[in-house]
C-alpha cells in the first residue's frame, strides 16, 4: 500500500527522519513546517493522510485537526497525531479532536509505517466503492462512470464535479463554492470556468436525460437533484 503523506512538523531533523522512513516504505512525502502552511497544502493537494505534530507554533496539531474535520473539503482526510504526550487525557483529547490515530514519541519507523498503513486501510473504503443516482453510477476507486450499461468518458475535473455533486445531493452551491471545493482554495480562475465544466459534464451524461440531475438555480448556482 502506498500513498501521498503530508508530514507537518516544525523540527527539521524529525521531519526529515520521518520523510526518509516513509519514502523507503514506498510513500510519496511532502513536508510542511507549520499548521497554517499545511492547511493550504491540504486543501489544494488533498494528501491521502496527514501526519501532524501536536506542538507547533501558530497552530497546534489539535487545532489543525479540528479545522480539517469541520471543513467538508478536508473532513474525510485521515489524520495521525505525533506527540510526546502519553497521558490518557491527552490521547482522548487528540482523538476527540477528530484524529484517526495517535503515536507517542519516541517511536520506531516500522511502528509509524504500520500505523499509517492501518489507518489507510480503515479509511480507504470511504473513498472507494460506488455512488449511485438512478441510472448514473460512479466507481470511485477506478474513476469510471456508467449510465445503465453505457460507459461514460469524463475528464478529471468533470469526474470530481460529479463526485462532489453526488456526495452532496439536493444542496445549492454557488460557483465560488464549487471552485473552492472542487478546484481548491488557492486556485485562481474565473467563476465562469464552472459553467464551462458544468456544460461538459451535462453533455457527457446526457444519456437517458441524466443531465437533468444537475439543475441551474437562477441567481444562486447549481444543485444535483436525484430525487426529482
Amino acid at each position: 500500500m502506498s500513498g501521498y503523506i503530508l508530514v507537518v512538523d516544525d523540527e527539521p531533523a524529525i521531519a526529515e527522519m520521518i520523510s526518509t522512513s516513509l519514502e523507503l516504505a514506498g510513500f510519496k512525502v511532502k513536508l510542511s513546517a507549520n499548521g497554517a502552511l499545511a492547511h493550504q497544502v491540504i486543501v489544494n493537494d488533498r494528501p491521502d493522510l496527514v501526519l501532524l505534530d501536536w506542538m507547533m507554533p501558530m497552530m497546534s496539531g489539535v487545532e489543525l485537526t479540528k479545522k480539517l474535520k469541520r471543513d467538508d473539503r478536508t473532513a474525510d482526510i485521515p489524520v495521525i497525531l505525533l506527540t510526546a504526550r502519553s497521558d490518557e487525557d491527552d490521547r482522548i483529547s487528540g482523538l476527540d479532536a477528530g484524529a484517526d490515530d495517535y503515536v507517542v514519541k519516541p517511536f520506531s519507523p516500522r511502528e509509524l509505517v504500520a500505523r499509517i498503513r492501518a489507518v489507510l486501510r480503515r479509511t480507504s473504503s470511504s473513498g472507494d466503492g460506488q455512488l449511485k443516482a438512478g441510472k448514473l453510477q460512479l466507481e470511485r476507486s477506478s474513476q469510471q462512470c456508467t449510465i445503465g450499461e453505457t460507459q461514460v468518458s469524463l475528464g478529471p475535473l468533470e469526474f470530481r464535479l460529479l463526485e462532489f455533486f453526488m456526495l452532496h445531493p439536493n444542496r445549492v452551491y454557488s460557483r465560488a463554492q464549487l471552485l473552492d471545493r472542487v478546484w481548491g482554495g488557492n486556485v485562481y480562475v474565473e467563476d465562469r470556468t464552472v459553467d464551462v465544466h458544468i456544460r461538459r459534464l451535462r453533455k457527457a451524461i446526457s444519456i437517458d436525460d441524466q443531465d437533468k440531475l444537475i439543475q441551474t438555480v437562477r441567481g444562486a448556482g447549481y444543485r444535483f437533484s436525484p430525487d426529482d
